[in-house]
């Protein structure tokens, strides 16, 4: 069976919408897949927009531009907003309903993942491991790459630096996960 799948991740700057991008692809590459990334900065940066967008495939990628993606994550109302009517019919949105009210995100045509992303980050320990909640639920919910293919991959994207906190990071990749079932 052929495996394609791609996505847009949207939210504020600082809120790691770059990150769980740059680990989704990094996690395809692990498990052989091909993978294009493409980040897209708002002129504000942290506190402005951020998207990326990221494109899996067991085959040639023709082209990393996607118009009608398969699959979103949405970290805010104004990414909301931007991505869904785009989205493609049938597909797959993770909504972080602790800061997208879910009757605002809610379509019969797509398959909505409500994920209180702020709120299971802040049980954890650290509200800024919401896209970490968001990443492993949008794992668990479309089934692309396993779980603990992005755990492992986490030392490729955390820097050396921060790497002390690749646990709390997995934890939370779980977590997400687990909101899924």
């Amino acid at each position: 069976m052929s495996t394609y799948l791609d996505a847009i991740i949207a939210g504020f700057g600082g809120q790691g919408v770059m990150l769980i991008g740059n680990l989704l692809a990094y996690s395809g590459m692990n498990q052989g897949l091909n993978v294009t990334y493409i980040p897209v900065y708002g002129p504000e940066m942290r506190g402005g927009t951020a998207n990326c967008t990221v494109v899996l495939s067991d085959e040639d990628i023709g082209s990393p531009i996607i118009h009608r993606p398969k699959s979103l994550i949405i970290m805010n109302r104004p990414s909301l907003d931007k991505f869904q009517p785009r989205l493609e019919d049938g597909g797959v949105q993770i909504i972080n309903s602790s800061l997208v009210d879910a009757e605002l995100a809610e379509t019969d045509r797509v398959k909505s993942v409500f994920v209180p992303a702020n709120d299971i980050a802040d049980e954890i320990g650290n509200t800024r491991m919401a896209n970490m909640v968001a990443i492993g639920a949008f794992l668990q919910a479309t089934g692309v790459i396993p779980i603990q293919a992005a755990i492992d991959s986490l030392e490729n994207v955390i820097s050396a630096h921060y790497k002390k906190l690749i646990p709390m990071n997995a934890k939370a990749i779980q977590a997400g996960a687990a909101h899924v079932g």
